[in-house]
């Protein structure tokens, strides 16, 4: 028997307007860009909806009524929920109608989808319960399992996990963490009592979520009946954790690459062995034992060839980005003004230093395709711009 665990990000940053030195100590709206570029949120979000949610969560709630067996996962975060909220209730009524099948599990994370646990746990900690009271207020669900931003994961993240009460934790299935190990099984965190650790299956997961549309690769095109073979190879009795962005499907891979159909068809291919199913996170947790350990004192990822934090964290332009809006965290929470903390928040979004990455070839193309800004060094100058002006409106309170 092999077990299918699909689990889907589901993300949109608040994107900043093109904000210049000019703007400092003028405008305090940072992400309200009313032209219609790559900045624009509610303009990305409709297409992003159009092509993606939409569709895609009409076909899979057709799935589910059509396979019993059917179970799927979905991380949604918070500010992305409140996105939809504001402007497209359809995309909120989609995903609430899924959860309704009862066979949809949504998992916990970062409200902001941020970097906040390497920088303030308390911070973090906050983050975690705006997320889960989002959830409730939605889908009317307490989410037992957690995924960090990016899949971020260390030892130190892994007791936190199970000191919060989670019962497991999804990670990355990184060679460099497995050293040989197989990431089809579930793991123990190092020094854990109770959270048990799902590791991504990169390789299936990539070749849908990267590769299924590129010409060049010797799979192409990928069929469900070929794919279902390469999960044979999956010894017996295990899982195969599919992770990967929603906006494959529809937005990554192209409507017309044949991904819909691929995807509509893997759940009859994959169920043809009578002994297959598929299972939410929790199911896993609940349903196999956990007999080794995953030791991971350094931080990795679920990004870049390095699968470490270099995509967020790699260089000058992004520690220091990084480090002066977490600096300011104090005084932000202290003078209490809504408007600044959210602010202060939404800068915290992974894909803002994302964006000023600088690295070069496949990982370098990744990183150009998702962001909206011509180099890295625009991403962090508009950056940088609002985190001052940010800083005046604190210097402002304070000296009330």
């Amino acid at each position: 028997m092999s077990t299918i665990c699909f689990y889907f990000q589901v993300h949109q940053p608040r994107r900043i307007k093109d904000y210049r030195v000019s703007d400092i100590g003028e405008d305090h709206g940072y992400f309200n860009e009313k032209k219609k570029n790559d900045r624009n949120n509610k303009f990305i979000l409709e297409r992003v909806s159009r092509k993606c949610y939409l569709p895609t969560n009409k076909l899979f709630l057709k799935l589910l009524k059509k396979h019993p067996e059917m179970k799927i996962s979905f991380s949604l975060s918070g500010i992305f929920l409140e996105q939809i909220e504001d402007d497209f209730p359809e995309v909120v009524k989609s995903f609430q109608d899924l959860v309704k099948t009862g066979r949809v599990e949504i998992l916990s994370e970062t409200y902001y989808h941020s970097l906040a646990f390497l920088y303030d746990q308390k911070e973090f900690e906050r983050q975690v319960e705006m997320h889960r009271k989002k959830v409730w207020d939605l889908f009317g669900v307490v989410p037992q399992v957690f995924r960090n931003t990016e899949l971020i994961y260390s030892n130190d993240l892994g007791r936190k996990i199970d000191a919060m009460g989670f019962k497991g934790i999804l990670a990355e299935g990184a060679d460099h963490i497995l050293r040989g190990q197989s990431p089809h099984q579930l793991y123990r965190p190092v020094d854990s009592k109770n959270v048990k650790l799902l590791l991504k299956s990169y390789k299936l997961s990539d070749d849908i979520a990267f590769r299924f549309s590129e010409q060049a690769w010797e799979e192409h095109p990928l069929s469900t009946e070929k794919f279902v073979s390469w999960t044979r190879d999956v010894p017996s009795d295990g899982i195969i954790n599919l992770f990967m962005d929603y906006e494959t499907f529809g937005e990554h891979q192209w409507e017309d690459s044949g991904i819909f159909e691929f995807l509509e068809d893997l759940p009859r291919a994959f169920l043809k062995d009578k002994k297959n199913t598929f299972m939410t996170p929790s199911e896993v947790v609940d349903s196999f034992e956990a007999k080794e350990q995953i030791d991971a004192p350094q931080y990795f990822s679920w990004a870049d060839e390095d699968r470490d934090l270099s995509a967020w964290l790699s260089n000058d332009l992004q520690k220091e980005a990084a480090q002066k809006l977490y600096d300011l965290g104090k005084d932000v929470l202290k003078i209490g003004d809504p408007e600044i903390i959210e602010d202060w928040r939404r800068l915290q979004t992974s894909d803002h230093f994302y964006y000023m990455c600088t690295k070069w070839h496949a990982d370098g193309d990744v990183h150009k395709y998702f962001s909206p800004y011509e180099t890295p060094y625009d991403a962090f100058i508009v950056f940088i711009n609002v985190l001052n002006d940010l800083k005046l409106r604190v210097e402002a309170h304070k000296n009330k």
